[in-house]
């Protein structure tokens, strides 16, 4: 009876090895190892092959989870990969940065009893396994539809959706501004977290699908939307641009030497390898104490990040309590246990300035959680006469960013919200200006990869029906 028993409990989950915490403090290399085949096939036999299967309702690129888990327990790697790949491009992209655990593997029947089965992890893996066997499936391309497309921003929205366009057969062009693809995967995620070689062969993947990738185009500037339909002949535009105008915290101070916009002090140390200054050109400052302001993941990625450019200490800044923090848990955990002092409840109020236009401290305020505000988190209310000073030669604010006007103020007949987000239709990502389409945090804010890729597989569908209607030979109808 004994022995039935334990038949019953659910098998451990099978976690990823990591480099130890003090040594990956102090380097660039990603922190954890992923699974072998052996850690593959064990994890993947804990599923329960569920008659009725909800992960994939968790998937916001609706990816054929059961099936993908159940070649892994077959030991069919490459098989694997490729059932990933009917439904996403960037499989070992999600598989590292997707929140899995508040989407599909919340879903897992597992997690009721236990954790639930790894599937970010195995979808890590398998995509690896692929790559490093040289085992790429490319697909062959369907017959050409005679229509082009344009794709404003290779970030996930954009690479998402023009990997779904290209298989349409459409003549698909993404245009990025910056000198390398990948929008925020490539600037804006760190090395450790994100190795700029995966997003590197995810992006060579999409191009050998067929889809033409121009760079250092930035559209607004090189062409209009109305000059790349008039001018250049493309039938359709999708805007994937993301938010990547940052926020500032609007205190006193802010304008001293040494205060980084996380967005400036992310893309120089990951598209720019600043942190290999002078092998690379582009200097960043190194703190040896530094303060980064927010609780969500890129705050998280700049104080990691300030511990491996060689800080000796860092703070990490939240106006409310751990509990409402956005960040993923195991950011949080990773960063702990890296170093990172946490100071919770607390809001900065000014920087004090050297007397050489440096920033070389800054006063904050200890807080205390009132009632809940229109994001549902419990609102910090200031604590009369708590105000102390911390010691700090650089500063992060990573408190969100907002949309980018470059683009936009060149579309007059584009219709906005107040904050400057396309509106867009959730479903289709159709705008107010014919033909053009838009997805991502250029129409939600500041979101994750997997919404934003979702949303480019949502917009790849409704351009491929606009197509249809636009062109549609309705005199075939007449007189029937």
């Amino acid at each position: 009876m004994e022995e039935k028993k334990e038949d019953k409990e659910p098998k451990k989950r099978v976690n990823m090895r990591e480099q130890e915490p003090l040594v990956r403090a102090r380097n660039f290399m990603e922190v954890p190892y992923g699974y072998n085949p052996e850690e593959a096939v064990a994890e993947a036999s804990r599923c329960l092959s569920c008659l009725n299967p909800i992960c994939r309702k968790g998937c916001p690129v609706a990816i054929d989870i059961p099936s993908f888990v159940k070649l892994i327990k077959e030991g069919r790697f490459i098989e694997a990969a490729w059932k990933i790949k009917e439904d996403n491009a960037l499989p070992a992209v999600c598989g590292r940065v997707c929140p899995q655990e508040i989407q599909c593997e919340s879903m897992c029947i597992l997690g009721k009893k236990g954790e639930p089965v790894a599937i970010g992890n195995l979808e890590r893996f398998v995509a690896d396994y692929e790559r490093e066997k040289g085992e790429v499936q490319i697909p062959g391309r369907p017959k050409l539809s005679g229509r082009k497309i344009a794709i404003i921003g290779s970030g996930p929205a954009g690479l998402s959706c023009a990997a779904d366009l290209i298989k349409s057969g459409h003549q698909v062009t993404l245009f990025e501004a910056l000198h390398k693809p990948g929008g925020v995967l490539i600037y804006g995620i760190p090395e450790f977290r994100l190795p700029k070689a995966i997003v590197e062969k995810e992006v060579d993947y999409i191009s050998k699908l067929g889809v033409k990738v121009v760079l250092n185009a930035v559209i607004g500037k090189l062409f209009t939307i109305d000059e790349l339909f008039s001018e250049q002949g493309y039938d359709a535009c999708f805007i994937a641009t993301g938010a990547g105008l940052p926020m500032f915290l609007g205190i006193p101070g802010e304008n001293l030497n040494g205060i980084y916009s996380a967005n400036e002090f992310l893309t120089r140390a990951n598209l720019m390898k600043a942190y290999l200054f002078p092998e690379y050109d582009t200097p960043i400052k190194k703190g040896r104490n530094v303060a980064v302001f927010g609780g969500g993941n890129v705050a998280m990625d700049s104080a990691r990040v300030a511990l491996r450019l060689g800080a000796e200490k860092v703070h990490l800044i939240y106006r409310r309590s751990e509990a409402e923090m956005p960040a993923r848990k195991a950011e949080t955990h990773h960063a702990r246990e890296e170093g990172v002092e946490f100071l919770m409840l607390t809001n900065p109020v000014r920087f004090i300035d050297d007397g050489k236009g440096n920033v070389c401290a800054v006063e904050c305020q200890k807080m205390e959680l009132g009632e809940p505000d229109t994001s549902g988190r419990r609102k910090p209310v200031p604590v009369k006469g708590s105000e102390f000073q911390i010691e700090i030669d650089v500063a992060i604010p990573a408190i969100g960013t907002r949309s980018n006007p470059l683009l936009t103020k060149t579309i007059p007949d584009l219709s906005l919200n107040k904050r400057g987000y396309i509106i867009a239709d959730e479903e289709t990502g159709m705008t107010s200006k014919k033909g053009v389409f838009a997805g991502g945090d250029i129409i939600t804010g500041s979101a994750t990869v997997i919404l934003a890729m979702g949303a480019g597989r949502k917009a790849a569908k409704a351009i491929n029906e606009y197509l249809k209607w636009k062109y549609w030979d309705t005199s075939r109808f007449v007189g029937q």
